[in-house]
C-alpha cells in the first residue's frame, strides 16, 4: 500500500511541475480608442423653384445646385423669391469624409387651393456629389432637383415640408 501512495505522490509532483513550467508572454499590448465628433446635418435654406407658368404642354424645370433653372416650361422671375437649391450645413470631425444619401424616390408638392393639385419633384443632385470632406470640420451641401408641371397645371403655391430628406454618414 505504501508503494502505491509513493507512486501517486511522485506522479502528482510531476504534474505540478508541468503546470508551473508554463509562462506568460514576455511583452504586453496596449489598447486604445479614439472618439470622434458625431456628424450632424442641419438645413439652412429651403428648396424653391421660384415662379413658373402653367402651359398647355406642361413640362419639367431643372433646378441645379447653382440655382440657375432650365427647362421646357415657362420660367419667370417673380415676387415669390429667387429660385434656390436646398442648402444644408454638415459638421463633424476635421478632414473626415462622409457619404451623402438623397431621396431615392420622387415626392409630390401640393397646393392648398380649392382645386387641389400636385407636381412631382425628383432626379435629385447634390454638390458635393456623393462624398464630402469636412475640411475644418464643416461643409455646405446643396441639393437640386427637377419639378414636373402637368398640362395646364393649376395655379397656386405648392409645398411639401417633410419629404426632402438628406442623410450623411462617415465613410
Amino acid at each position: 500500500m505504501k508503494k502505491i501512495t509513493l507512486l501517486t505522490a511522485i506522479a502528482m509532483i510531476a504534474f505540478t511541475t508541468n503546470a508551473v513550467a508554463q509562462s506568460t508572454a514576455g511583452t504586453t499590448a496596449a489598447s486604445s480608442a479614439t472618439v470622434i465628433t458625431p456628424i450632424t446635418i442641419s438645413k439652412t435654406v429651403d428648396m424653391n423653384f421660384g415662379s413658373l407658368v402653367a402651359t398647355a404642354a406642361g413640362g419639367a424645370i431643372v433646378l441645379p445646385t447653382t440655382g440657375v433653372r432650365t427647362g421646357d416650361a415657362a420660367i419667370l422671375a417673380g415676387p415669390d423669391g429667387s429660385p434656390t437649391a436646398a442648402e444644408f450645413t454638415v459638421n463633424g470631425e476635421v478632414d473626415y469624409t462622409y457619404a451623402i444619401t438623397l431621396p431615392a424616390a420622387p415626392f409630390n408638392v401640393s397646393n392648398s387651393d380649392t382645386t387641389p393639385a400636385t407636381m412631382e419633384v425628383g432626379t435629385f443632385v447634390s454638390t458635393p456629389d456623393a462624398t464630402g470632406v469636412l475640411a475644418l470640420g464643416t461643409q455646405t451641401l446643396k441639393v437640386g432637383a427637377t419639378i414636373t408641371l402637368g398640362v395646364n397645371q393649376a395655379s397656386g403655391i405648392y409645398n411639401n415640408a417633410t419629404d426632402l430628406a438628406v442623410t450623411v454618414y462617415y465613410n
